[in-house]
């Protein structure tokens, strides 16, 4: 098998590795937007309808009620609520820093690393094509090099492998950039929608702690 044969053995198998790049991309924009609905409210009006419903208990200390509000409920709001009661005899202060590092590191630190898998998509796939316009161009050049007189379709497939494979990396880049600006969006979205939705809460839960801790007191001096 002579070089040209080679170089174009391997500009015809780049189109693999771009079609496994693009559903590698594809796979992880979904499972990030999917991700990201699972884990807010639809509307603030819905989160507000939540918290209406367990904001009586937590300012009174009723904390056990309340994680049972949160149990089965798999938003990223009701899974840091339900962490606070869990960890709330670490205080108002500690128990909200939790909270706050908790959800950077489970929610947000999650969301992050399969967002890093898209932005490495959108890296690779131009560089795949630019990798297959290399191999088609110097199967191209192997081939003049080979022959004294070399018919212009033997060169077609060549230059046309080349043309192709830079054209389809940008093919899949494109859509995934706006895909992210639409993910990039989403998530900021959430981050404020989850963000208004513990400063209501810790409002409440340090009402609460301060009910329970003197309750708290009151059986010890009976």
């Amino acid at each position: 098998m002579d070089r040209s044969a080679i170089f174009n053995w391997i500009g015809f198998s780049s189109y693999f590795m771009l079609a496994g790049v693009a559903l590698w991309g594809a796979y992880f924009v979904v499972l990030v937007l999917s991700r990201v609905a699972s884990k807010r409210f639809k509307t603030e009006s819905l989160q507000d309808e939540f918290l209406d419903s367990i904001e009586s208990a937590v300012r009174k200390g009723d904390f056990d009620s309340v994680q049972e509000a949160c149990v089965g409920n798999k938003r990223a709001l009701p899974m840091m609520i339900s962490l606070a009661c869990a960890n709330r005899r670490m205080g108002y202060a500690k128990t909200k820093q939790y909270v706050l590092e908790r959800f950077s590191r489970d929610v947000l630190g999650d969301l992050d690393i399969r967002i890093a898998w898209v932005i490495t998509v959108i890296k690779t796939a131009p560089m795949l094509g630019l990798f297959g316009t290399v191999m088609g161009m110097m199967g191209a050049f192997g081939k003049l090099a080979a022959a004294a007189n070399v018919n212009p379709t033997d060169l077609a497939g060549d230059i046309r492998v080349a043309l192709e494979t830079t054209a389809i990396g940008l093919m899949i880049a494109i859509p995934l950039v706006m895909c992210m600006a639409s993910i990039i969006n989403r998530l900021k979205q959430m981050q404020d929608l989850v963000g208004s939705g513990l400063t209501r809460f810790f409002d409440a839960f340090k009402e609460g702690l301060a009910r329970e801790e003197l309750r708290s007191k009151q059986r010890q001096t009976a």
